[in-house]
């Protein structure tokens, strides 16, 4: 079990996190102070660079067995922190408002039992894993080459859950988190002075349209196989001018569904709306795609050995409000034959909500969840 020293070295550890925060594919010096915590750890192969900034500790058992992967991730997000805690983000326009400096803390906890145990057999994986947030980092972890020779057997993750009675975990099987993807569509016709806008092409008209029709393609609803959602994020007409006559217009949507397979038809069937628009308009229209995200989908063996494991250390769990409608990157780590799950931990039923500009990860949550990680991997390597 980790000491009070340990819990104090780790508190220290995550303060210093949240303070220096980075976001997705800038995460340059947080990987560094990373590499340098687990220096002393002594880990058996450190990895860097892994799909951008991303970092693997492995540790050998003695004997041949399974790989193990535990997941945290380095980014946070490009929102300004409102708390006046001591260690608040000393980056503006940047804080840690959704739990990964608690994440990797944890983490870095459970490396400190390995370094003192090591499993019987197998290896395990750290994996300190880049742009969680903007769907790319995973992805990118797994195409790396050098993932070929870490790909996990296994693999499991937590995220903290405000919202949730302290210490009480949300778990299933099946669908956990939504697929996701941002669509943006560009309408192009042809500015002219205000007091002429008919000699000019305007997409006012057809934005206008598009907002609605777009958004009637998703409803919200029961989190059913047949779930999607379409969720208008940002919309620009036009220069900020009063002199002109708008030529170009920008419309951002975020598409969700349940299962991936369905991702690719709502995402056609908005591009075809807005082409239909544009033709209608004699505009021109482009479209780019961002903030990929696969649907979570926790394996049932996966999902056992955590309730193996909350059930020995009398941790209470259920369903929860599983599945949910955010999406998660993690999902990518169970395809290509890994069983992988995640769980969710919450962290208090009054705790400011994950991307709120005053959440704070609360420290106490950071032995719950080395306990549950270090049972897992004694469960399934001795």
């Amino acid at each position: 079990m980790l000491s009070a020293a340990d819990l104090a070295e780790l508190a220290a550890f995550r303060c210093e996190l949240h303070q220096f925060p980075e976001v997705s594919r800038e995460e340059a010096k947080t990987a560094q102070r990373i590499v340098r915590a687990l220096a002393a750890l002594q880990p058996d192969q450190v990895v860097t660079g892994l799909g951008g900034h991303g970092v693997a500790a492995v540790f050998n058992g003695a004997e041949a067995g399974p790989t193990v992967m535990f997941r945290a991730e380095l980014d946070a997000l490009p929102i300004t922190e409102i708390s006046d805690v001591a260690h608040r983000s000393t980056i503006p326009g940047k804080g840690h408002l959704c739990g990964h400096d608690g994440h990797m803390t944890l983490l870095m906890g459970f490396g400190r039992l390995i370094a003192r145990a090591r499993p019987k057999r197998g290896r395990v994986v750290l994996m300190f894993q880049p742009a969680e947030e903007d769907g790319s980092g995973a992805a990118a972890v797994v195409r790396d080459p050098r993932f070929v020779d870490l790909r996990p057997d296994w693999a499991f993750a937590i995220h903290n859950m405000p919202g949730q009675r302290f210490g009480h975990s949300a778990l299933k099987a099946g669908a956990v988190n939504c697929a996701s993807q941002g669509l943006k569509i560009i309408l192009t016709g042809k500015t002219a002075h205000a007091s002429l806008p008919e000699t000019g092409v305007s997409p006012a008209l057809a934005l206008s349209r598009l907002i609605p029709a777009i958004s009637a393609l998703g409803q919200v609803g029961p989190l059913g196989p047949d779930y999607r959602l379409v969720t208008i994020t940002h919309a620009r007409l036009g220069e900020a001018a009063f002199g002109i006559a708008p030529g170009e217009a920008e419309l951002w949507a975020t598409l969700r569904t349940m299962q991936d397979g369905q991702m690719a038809a709502l995402r056609a069937a908005a591009m075809d709306l807005a082409r239909a628009e544009a033709a209608a308009q004699g505009l021109g229209v482009q479209f780019s795609h961002h903030d990929d995200f696969a649907a979570s989908v926790n394996d049932a063996q996966a999902v056992a050995h955590l309730a193996r494991a909350l059930e020995a250390l009398g941790m209470p769990y259920d369903a929860g409000d599983l599945p949910m409608r955010a999406s998660e990157d993690f999902g990518r780590f169970g395809q290509g034959g890994t069983r992988s799950a995640m769980l969710f931990l919450g962290v208090g039923e009054d705790h400011p909500a994950l991307h709120n500009p005053d959440y704070d990860f609360p420290v106490a949550l950071i032995p719950v969840g080395v306990q549950i990680f270090h049972r897992v991997m004694r469960d399934l390597l001795g």
